[in-house]
């Protein structure tokens, strides 16, 4: 079998592959991957059939129906997905055929109503379903406690213990665990009753995604790509260029509020001096607040770009007037030598 990891921050995505016939499948790929998926389909020699998302992402805009069309191979997700761009869908125990590989989709809801996992010989990919040491939340649109509860303790648990696990993300640097060593070691598979597990699940207190109003618009209605969001999200703001803003800070300018979007870890990492932090899930609960003037001015920055143009459209929505976006971001920042703070 032919199996690459690719992580994204705490996104993670797979190739995987038949040695035999090169025919592949990609799973959760995410958009700013994109050159490397192509570049290491090309390495390995193998040809994509198909493009799985193991559920409706919100965190994280999926590259499915970009490469779907690039490569001409079906877009894959359960038959519950709201997805209109979805050209197969699966129900419980369908099998995907790749090459002699045979890919098994066991429906696991909890998550999101549409989650899945994937049984392919000694190993699961097990989306957002089941973590190394925790869960997928289930306090964003059509998760449900319960339904994890079964398909966790009902179902993905009953693998065999050996069964190598793979999840969608993990932002620890961990490539993968057992089902055995979860059932033993994973904090919240220790809540066995269903109502003490519902309990803990309903009592987390997590951060929302970063970019989930537009994730979740781009991921769930499928009416436009993330290049057309974006496309129209650019053409109704201006940008800021590095040597431009580098300036303007140089110069101690208070008439400039540079606001980064990025989570905690990344911004503590390392961010354009003076920035305000306010995470792009939090974004709309938290502006008016934070900057009470509409009228100030604004440059939004992520790490590459992206999130910060959608977001300084939004912000223009929410009437602040004066916004515009880093061209580039914080990481086309760093690669040109301007200082961090950190």
């Amino acid at each position: 079998m032919i199996f690459e990891t690719f992580a994204a921050g705490g996104c993670k995505s797979y190739l995987i592959g038949c040695d035999a016939t090169r025919a592949a499948a990609l799973v959760d790929p995410e958009l700013s991957l994109v050159d490397r998926y192509l570049g290491a389909a090309s390495q390995h020699g193998v040809h994509v059939r198909f493009l799985v998302d193991t559920h409706t992402h919100a965190d994280h805009f999926s590259a499915s129906r970009e490469l779907g069309q690039t490569l001409g191979a079906p877009v894959v997700m359960h038959r519950l997905s709201p997805a209109p761009h979805a050209n197969l869908r699966l129900d419980d125990g369908d099998m995907l055929i790749v090459g002699q590989l045979r890919l098994e989709a066991l429906h696991t809801p909890g998550h999101t109503r549409d989650s899945m996992c994937l049984v392919v010989g000694d190993r699961v990919l097990t989306g957002d379903t089941l973590l190394i040491g925790g869960t997928g939340r289930t306090d964003l649109p059509t998760g449900d406690p319960y339904a994890l509860y079964e398909s966790l303790f009902g179902k993905l648990l009953k693998l065999p213990p050996e069964t190598l696990v793979f999840p969608a993300h993990d932002y620890k640097g961990r490539t993968s665990s057992t089902i055995g060593a979860e059932i033993a070691e994973n904090p919240r598979l220790q809540r066995k009753e269903r109502a003490e597990f519902v309990a803990m699940m309903e009592k987390l207190d997590l951060a929302a995604p970063t970019h989930l109003t537009e994730a979740l618009r781009a991921n769930m209605s499928g009416g436009k790509t993330v290049a057309q969001m974006l496309a129209e999200a650019a053409a109704h703001i201006p940008f800021v260029s590095l040597a431009a803003l580098h300036e303007r800070i140089g110069a101690n300018s208070r008439d400039v509020v540079v606001l980064d979007l990025r989570e905690s870890d990344a911004f503590r990492g390392g961010h354009i001096p003076g920035a305000r932090h306010l995470p792009r899930g939090q974004l709309e609960l938290r502006v008016n607040a934070e900057l009470p003037d509409p009228t100030v001015r604004i440059v939004t920055c992520c790490e590459f770009g992206k999130i910060s143009t959608l977001a300084a459209a939004t912000l223009r929505e929410l009437g602040f007037g004066r916004v515009a976006a880093l061209d580039g971001g914080v990481n086309a920042w760093r690669e040109a030598g301007y200082p961090l703070e950190t």
